[in-house]
């Protein structure tokens, strides 16, 4: 199935303590037509440090390396950047549901 050309892209990574980076990405519909600006200001509201994420709380996929390495692993996710995309909705919920979840994180 085609997305909508109004379609979120929320770009974020995984970069362990040696800086070796993993990247992913879901695809969100925004039907509300909430703009990308209000979307980022959103999200970088509740990000710890200004930068990074519980995945698990947030409802994405956690990425990281396959082999866990207790000298360079954690379990936060860095949150990159957010887009316009007309690619393929990959997540159930819209962009609005989604920074609902997150807006009631606390952490």
């Amino acid at each position: 199935m085609e997305g909508s050309k109004n379609n979120i892209k929320f770009n974020y990574l995984y970069r362990d303590g040696g800086n070796y980076k993993i990247y992913g990405s879901e695809v969100f519909a925004n039907p509300k037509c909430i703009k990308i600006n209000e979307i980022e200001k959103q999200i970088r509201a509740v990000l710890i440090d200004g930068e990074f994420f519980d995945p698990k709380r947030w409802g994405v996929k956690r990425l990281s390396f396959s082999e866990w390495d207790d000298d360079l692993d954690h379990f936060w996710n860095e949150f990159d950047s957010v887009q316009l995309t007309d690619g393929p909705q990959t997540m159930y919920e819209t962009i609005a549901e989604f920074l609902k979840v997150i807006a009631r994180q606390v952490h």
